[in-house]
């Protein structure tokens, strides 16, 4: 695509949560590298029109369509991908936010965030991790978020399965080291996609007040594409955001006492 060459010596990558936003435009970045893309998600018709642009543009895509809740459509990729050849790249992208007070999510909701957020992503590396370390070679990428380093009200179960992926993916990273594996979580700030509608949109769901300040959608594409060029075990988008974990440690009492000004407690 482009006159591009590959950079890195990977040819199968596989990105969930592909028919839109941090998805889509990752597995287009991956494809204009020269790596053949796996693209999975629920949405059928969306994952062809990614894939159709990325073929219209030289790049090789294939399409899997998934619910990545449900256990046996996990199996079922798994199995699709291993079809095609040895997977070299993870990207662990399906998931989605809500905001909103708590005890107003309902069960059917926090089930859904927790298998999307993160069984899917845990299942899928457990599936590939194991070749890759046989053939010293590949690279695991959790998309994170900045919330799992500072949680805050209205966001408590998704920044928990934030701050899920970054434990695991501490240790995974600590696990592989000198293994020719990488394991890298790429944390963003607030990004303009559909995203927000999506949390939104979902049952006593809320507008996330962070929309305002959103990024571009390509920057963490980007930002990707750079972490397996230069493997590191995280990356923050913007760069200026790896501030946030030190707030966090050091001012996160502050957090506590300004909570109500951004989301005042309810006067039944």
């Amino acid at each position: 695509m482009n006159g591009s060459l590959k950079k890195v010596p990977y040819d199968l990558a596989l990105v969930t949560g592909a028919s839109s936003g941090i998805g889509a435009l990752t597995a287009k970045k991956l494809a204009a590298e020269g790596l053949c893309v796996v693209l999975v998600a629920r949405r059928q018709e969306r994952l062809e029109e990614v894939a159709a642009e990325i073929r219209a543009a030289g790049g090789r895509a294939e399409i899997f369509n998934a619910d990545l809740t449900q256990p046996e459509e996990r199996e079922a990729l798994i199995q699709f991908v291993r079809s095609k050849g040895e997977l070299d790249v993870l990207i662990n992208n399906a998931g989605f936010g809500w905001h909103g007070w708590f005890n107003e999510m309902g069960w059917q909701q926090a089930e859904a965030m927790l298998h999307t957020n993160i069984d899917a992503g845990v299942h899928l590396t457990t599936a590939f991790l194991p070749g890759m370390l046989t053939r010293r070679r590949g690279h695991i990428i959790f998309i994170g978020s900045i919330a799992g380093d500072i949680p805050s009200r209205g966001i408590g179960l998704y920044a928990g399965t934030k701050s899920f992926a970054n434990g695991l993916v501490t240790g995974l990273y600590r696990e592989t080291r000198c293994s020719g594996v990488h394991v890298s979580v790429v944390k963003p700030g607030p990004v303009k996609s559909e995203f927000f509608d999506v949390g939104k949109n979902k049952p006593a769901g809320s507008t996330i007040p962070a929309h305002q300040f959103s990024i571009k959608t390509e920057r963490v594409s980007q930002a990707v594409w750079r972490i397996i060029r230069r493997p590191r075990r995280a990356v923050y988008v913007p760069g200026y955001l790896v501030l946030v974990q030190w707030f966090a440690l050091l001012f996160g009492w502050i957090m506590d006492v300004v909570g109500p000004v951004f989301m005042p407690a309810r006067r039944d």
